[in-house]
């Protein structure tokens, strides 16, 4: 389970801990979105939890509470065409560069979850599963999450063949069943498999 005891290490040195994740980094089709989040440390709720543990309901309602209980948050939202090209990892990185950059109270001292981002000037901690250690991960995750699965939502009313209020634009079965018939719709990643492959 997530605590909280990283960041009250980072606040005997600094300010304004903050802590940061993305999702999407996988998916076929869609952006990959990252969130940071400087959480209250009066205002934790423990049933913050890596967002993949929890149900869609959980995740919206804890979303709400974090953003309405939080000292600051923020997202940064990398598209397709940039991720094809300057690839997925390249483009997470510059998803929490703005993320960071659109903070209106920004953190001093950031804790990632298994990453760490030359493009934000502030130290900062790389945590292996840091969702599952990091109340500010786990929370940032949910944030990215949520923000994310409603963008893809919205994209299904436009591209309704793929499924993507449902996969989220994941390689499912029904998703590449998909692809087959009718071929990459605008917000599929080119770069990926099976569109790489597909060039050759």
């Amino acid at each position: 389970m997530p605590h909280f005891n990283y960041e009250k290490r980072a606040y005997q040195k600094y300010s304004l801990v903050g802590g940061g994740d993305e999702v999407g980094r996988g998916s076929l089709a869609g952006p990959v979105v990252a969130s940071i989040v400087i959480l209250n440390p009066s205002k934790i709720d423990e049933r913050i939890n890596d967002s993949k543990k929890l149900s869609s309901k959980t995740r919206e309602e804890l979303s709400d509470l974090i953003k309405s209980s939080c000292l600051s948050c923020s997202y940064g939202i990398v598209s397709p065409k940039e991720i094809d090209n300057i690839n997925i990892y390249q483009g997470t990185k510059l998803a929490f560069q703005r993320a960071y950059t659109s903070m209106e109270m920004k953190p001093d001292y950031l804790l990632l979850d298994a990453m760490e981002v030359e493009g934000i000037p502030i130290p900062q901690m790389s945590l292996i599963k840091g969702d599952t250690h990091s109340y500010s991960i786990a929370a940032a995750s949910i944030l990215a999450k949520v923000y994310r699965d409603k963008m893809m939502v919205n994209y299904d009313k436009k591209y309704f063949e793929y499924g993507f209020n449902k996969n989220k634009g994941y390689g499912t079965k029904f998703h590449f069943k998909s692809i087959e018939k009718h071929g990459p719709c605008d917000i599929h990643r080119l770069s990926f498999k099976p569109f790489a492959l597909a060039k050759k």
